[in-house]
């Protein structure tokens, strides 16, 4: 069976704050309410939607209005790779991972469509088997359930699959499913949110090397014995 690598998106893919915090910040200018840093969104990101607006009405000490939830998605989903950018040698490292045979799929907390939009802009699309957003079953990370089903999309076993990420949920969720994670330092996520990962990489290639460490390819004469 190959081996999977399962790829959270935001901040270990794609830098995305840019355009989260613009999106972000247009619906508080719409509410009267002040913006946001950067650092202040990339500390909001990581358990879906919901979660971010709900956080940045909290943050002001605001209620949540009934159609801010709905404002912000149509919005950020209209300007989802205007300012974002892929991190350092994605795009590389994941082709020579495909070409290793690793199965590549994303799980993310971001909705299933602005994910796909996302990875069509950033051309990484054509390298993924499957990508499963935070909408795309009826659980998601750190419930390993969400790993468990993005696994299943592209016919793997937990034994033979590494989820990579840099939140607390992507440990949690791999931990759970019975797979390694390797934490990506490199994202929003604080160090502390490495703690129970397998191992800790600051920059994608040394995840890759990390994963092939792991994971090693089967040999195919003893496999068949």
């Amino acid at each position: 069976m190959a081996r999977t690598l399962l790829l959270d998106l935001d901040g270990t893919l794609v830098d995305t704050v840019p355009d989260i915090a613009a999106a972000l910040n247009r619906l508080m200018r719409t509410r009267a309410l002040p913006a946001f840093t950067p650092a202040q969104v990339a500390g909001m990101v990581g358990d879906g939607v919901a979660a971010l607006v709900a956080r940045a009405f909290a943050a002001h000490g605001q209620p949540q209005d009934a159609t801010a939830l709905a404002d912000f998605a149509a919005d950020y989903g209209t300007h989802v790779a205007v300012e974002s950018r892929l991190y350092p040698n994605v795009e590389p490292v994941l082709r020579a991972l495909a070409r290793d045979d690793w199965a590549l799929a994303v799980c993310t907390n971001k909705p299933e469509s602005a994910a796909q939009a996302l990875l069509a802009a950033m051309g990484l699309l054509p390298l993924l088997r499957a990508v499963a957003g935070g909408d795309s079953c009826a659980v998601r990370k750190p419930d390993p359930a969400h790993l468990l089903a993005t696994l299943a999309r592209v016919g793997g076993s937990p034994d033979r699959a590494i989820m990579l990420g840099d939140h607390r949920n992507d440990v949690q969720a791999a931990r759970g499913a019975g797979m390694a994670c390797i934490f990506a330092a490199w994202g929003y996520g604080p160090p502390a949110m490495a703690e129970g990962s397998a191992a800790c990489a600051h920059d994608i290639a040394e995840a890759a090397a990390l994963a092939g460490r792991l994971l090693p390819p089967v040999d195919p004469v003893s496999d068949s014995n």
